[in-house]
């Protein structure tokens, strides 16, 4: 371990890298970055010793890399990586009944045209998506419902005018990166969407079938960073309704400083305004350009109160907290040790737990189970 404050590590698995992580109940589910790993699943009633219980395979040429779970139904992401591989394994979310976690059973799959699915939501019932799809350029959100989770329905889509090339819209984007939705994330009767280098869009799904875009707002390319995670704040912070919103730092516009993340007021809903800033001390020391994967990749999707912790890429698990959303105070970190034959820690996903344990997940190798007392 390279460094840590007010965090402790209590348990560590040793299994291949990983996309993301999520718990539901004492099963940790880890959706793995390169095949032939799919999702494993994990037993953490005793964090110090997971038992694994299941793992699910994936053929050449896919990766299933995402994954969420709740009351014993999960999803993962079938998502082409490269190009080789059975062409007839198809792009989309795979459905399990993990009813008996030791042994998921597969009761469904839906399908979409091109790559496939990468980051989603899950509420238990409906399901937001970022596919590829059949005419468009670039993903776009879809929701689906999984009332019969044998049976998935699309319920509606919604994309940035132009992205629909098959319906014969005009794209407006040939010197410039094409647009990607990178994934929703749904509170209440929003959808709060993180959309690459064409910024972050909310939209309104109070008729789940004709989403409605009711705001939009970019930081790129002045930061030339992609927009990775728009996550909403549940209630008000000193008054004044907030979303954390994490670049990630990779595909850069241009060589630059290591990503961060921002937040947002969205107060006035219409018209999102960045109010500060969230930034590692001493990461980016002087502006100067670094590698990728130095900065800011994923705050964890779950947190108590106004206390996020963040998945760092180089610098670990970090946290932070926003309760006075004009001024982040950094109050916690992990710094693991690099996996083996890596130079530096890739921590690439975060979650944590009912009992506010946290799982931090490196995507070239291994998951920490770690403790702290900041929740």
């Amino acid at each position: 371990m390279v460094s840590s404050s007010k965090v402790t590590r209590i348990g560590h698995i040793d299994c291949p890298g990983g996309g993301q992580v999520w718990v539901d109940g004492n099963v940790l589910h880890v959706g793995h970055m390169r095949p032939p790993s799919g999702t494993s699943l994990y037993d953490v009633s005793d964090p110090r010793n997971p038992r694994l219980l299941a793992e699910i395979r994936v053929p050449p040429g896919w990766h299933s890399h995402k994954v969420r779970a709740r009351d014993g139904l999960m999803i993962v992401n079938h998502e082409r990586f490269g190009k080789d591989g059975p062409a007839e394994f198809g792009g989309g979310i795979a459905i399990y009944d993990t009813t008996d976690p030791a042994r998921p059973r597969q009761i469904g799959k839906w399908m979409t045209a091109g790559k496939g699915v990468h980051r989603y939501d899950f509420d238990g019932r409906y399901a937001y998506l970022s596919p590829t799809a059949e005419g468009f350029v670039g993903n776009i959100v879809l929701i689906l419902d999984l009332k019969d989770p044998a049976r998935p329905e699309e319920v509606g889509r919604w994309w940035i005018p132009g992205q629909n090339v098959g319906a014969g819209e005009t794209y407006p984007w040939e010197d410039y990166v094409p647009p990607r939705c990178h994934h929703p994330l749904r509170m209440g009767d929003r959808l709060y969407v993180s959309y690459w280098h064409h910024g972050l869009y909310i939209l309104d799904i109070s008729d789940m079938s004709r989403p409605r875009a009711i705001a939009h707002a970019n930081t790129s390319a002045s930061f030339p960073h992609p927009t990775h995670t728009c996550l909403p704040v549940p209630g008000t912070l000193r008054g004044r309704r907030v979303m954390v919103v994490a670049d990630e730092d990779v595909a850069k516009l241009y060589p630059a400083a290591p990503a961060f993340a921002w937040v947002y007021d969205i107060t006035e809903e219409r018209l999102p305004v960045p109010i500060a800033t969230i930034r590692v001390p001493g990461a980016d020391p002087d502006g100067a350009p670094q590698p990728p994967m130095s900065g800011c990749h994923q705050p964890s999707e779950r947190f108590t109160g106004s206390v996020i912790p963040f998945a760092w890429f180089a610098q670990g698990l970090q946290i932070f907290d926003i309760a006075d959303p004009f001024a982040p105070r950094r109050v916690g970190h992990y710094l693991p040790d690099p996996a083996p034959g890596a130079e530096r820690a890739s921590s690439n996903d975060v979650t944590i737990d009912d009992r506010g344990l946290i799982y931090l997940v490196d995507r070239i190798r291994g998951v920490e189970i770690l403790e702290t007392s900041l929740f």
